[in-house]
């Protein structure tokens, strides 16, 4: 999801080793979250902002780092591991090539007294798809025909394509949260004051108290049957900062127990020298990277002087002139390193694809290319490049590299970029109404799998919504979703990410890791910063 933000295409993958056929899950124990509430009421401090609680309206980290607490998902992933298991259902498994049927707990309700069942389920799918909100998760369910409530706790999932080997994390991901029929809305997205109104809530945790990017407060749901047991903590409370210098200022000063999301690099490398703090890091999975709108880009497919060569040569261009190696090192310190493919270093299928075709093929950058891109291609220089980007969702860092990129740009004398920034909340809603010709987006990932990377940027409805469509690409994503010899399903990942390359919808720029600082008196954080990029709340304790 979008760091990294936003609605996604079909975000969630299973390990490539993992046959559908074969997927028979048990349900399970609780996990290392299990066991007595103990120590005091923790808070939490984030820079991140919420756009809705409704999972039907948003897919981004904000939104479901709540979402994650509150509701619950039919698989989830255990602390400590990236693969999925039984949440609330008992048993997960493909009864057929095209139909995935989950078995329901007996006797689960949400926390307002309404009972859990098959029907809350189906209903949930089902408004997904109706609502199918541009900002929202729908499009991760693109695979999936029809849900079927059989009885009260069994749900049979009928999938348009055989052998899915991703649906089983689906479940565990945004679209997945299950929702109350009784208090959400069938066809729109259902406002944040209904649902805490609703106590709509039967995952780990219930909302207690709600102002919006200002202050949230939880308590341990005492009727959750889910895999992760029962909280650590009893009450926990999410701080809001606009600033993430105020951030770090409250967890080095005990203000605040946990600050996660996002502090600046220069701020986490201080603060790992204090002595009143720990600096916790987790594995890696974010990215960052520029989007191209193909509509609205110089010479895109709507400007007056539209030319698909042009505007490629263009995008060619900003990737021969891009400098990830300064950024990561000038920006970051570190803390981000240069990303020259779209799936990260580390995932089963990462190539870097980027780097032998642009630049001087070693990762530089190269003036003299570009210019001769942008000759042989007919484009008048200097560039006129509108970029935008945002400081409130992306981290403080996001100030310095655009303008660090702006001036990689245009000390080539190739381009002339007019650099602005917009909050959060409203840079969602224009983005996607084509305002923005190259913006800044970042990704957060569902789970650690390289179809997480490329199906909800790149198939023809992706989350991006940035108008690139290319008919090959999209059936080669959807031919690796379904193929279970991992070796052929490798090679097809590949294929991918250089096609894809040499198109550029979107250039890739840094890859990140996790970083979550905590008061001494903390535990829990190194359970939670794992490879589901999932931050849980109920690992946490204090004292």
């Amino acid at each position: 999801m979008t760091s990294a933000s936003t609605n996604g295409k079909r975000v969630l993958a299973v390990a490539a080793g993992i046959t559908a056929a074969a997927l028979v899950l048990a349900g399970c124990s609780a996990g290392s979250g299990g066991g007595t509430a103990s120590g005091g009421a923790i808070t939490i401090g984030t820079t991140d902002k919420v756009t809705t609680l409704d999972p039907a309206g948003s897919y981004d980290n904000g939104s479901f780092a709540v979402q994650n607490q509150v509701f619950p998902f039919l698989m989830n992933t255990p602390y400590g591991s990236p693969d999925v298991e039984p949440d609330i259902a008992e048993s997960g498994r493909f009864t057929s090539d095209t139909e995935y049927t989950v078995k329901l707990k007996p006797g689960l309700t949400f926390a307002n007294g309404h009972k859990l069942t098959s029907s809350d389920v189906k209903f949930t799918f089902d408004r997904q798809l109706a609502i199918a909100d541009e900002n929202g998760p729908s499009s991760l369910l693109y695979n999936l025909k029809s849900t079927e409530a059989v009885d009260d706790t069994t749900v049979v999932f009928h999938l348009k394509a055989a052998n899915d080997q991703v649906f089983p994390q689906i479940l565990s991901s945004p679209p997945g949260s299950i929702v109350d029929e009784e208090v959400f809305s069938a066809d729109s997205v259902t406002s944040d004051d209904d649902i805490v109104a609703g106590n709509a809530f039967a995952g780990p945790y219930v909302i207690t108290s709600y102002d919006f990017n200002n202050l949230i407060g939880y308590k341990a749901n005492p009727d959750y049957q889910g895999l992760l047991g029962k909280p650590k903590t009893d009450v926990v409370n999410a701080k809001y900062y606009a600033d993430a210098s105020n951030l770090k200022l409250d967890v080095q000063e005990g203000n605040i127990d946990v600050a996660f999301r996002s502090l600046s690099a220069t701020d986490i490398e201080d603060l790992r020298g204090n002595d009143k703090v720990k600096v916790v890091d987790g594995p890696g999975g974010e990215i960052r990277y520029i989007v191209f709108n193909f509509d609205t880009q110089p010479y895109g497919a709507t400007t007056a002087e539209a030319d698909p060569a042009k505007a490629l040569a263009v995008r060619q261009a900003a990737a021969d002139l891009v400098n990830r190696e300064e950024i990561a090192t000038q920006v970051y310190k570190g803390t981000y390193t240069p990303l020259y493919s779209y799936v990260p270093a580390g995932l089963t299928g990462a190539t870097e694809s980027l780097k032998k075709l642009y630049g001087d093929g070693n990762g530089g950058p190269d003036v003299g290319k570009a210019k001769a891109t942008l000759e042989a291609a007919g484009v008048s220089i200097p560039v006129a490049l509108h970029l935008q980007y945002n400081t409130d969702h992306y981290g403080p860092g996001s100030g310095d590299e655009y303008a660090l990129i702006k001036d990689q740009l245009e000390a080539s004398g190739l381009f002339s970029v007019d650099l602005q920034s917009t909050e959060y909340v409203q840079y969602v809603k224009d983005r996607t109404a084509d305002l923005y010709p190259a913006y800044q987006l970042g990704w957060y990932p569902d789970y650690s799998d390289a179809d997480n990377y490329l199906t909800p940027f790149f198939l023809t409805e992706n989350f991006i919504h940035n108008h690139y469509a290319d008919q090959e690409v999209n059936d080669l994503i959807l031919q690796q979703a379904t193929t279970a010899d991992p070796a052929a399903r490798t090679a097809l990942i590949e294929k991918i990410q250089d096609k894809v390359a040499a198109q550029l919808p979107t250039l890739p720029l840094l890859q990140g890791a996790q970083v979550a600082v905590t008061g001494t008196d903390i535990s829990g954080a190194q359970e939670t910063l794992d490879a589901s990029f999932k931050f849980r709340y109920g690992a946490l304790a204090k004292g």
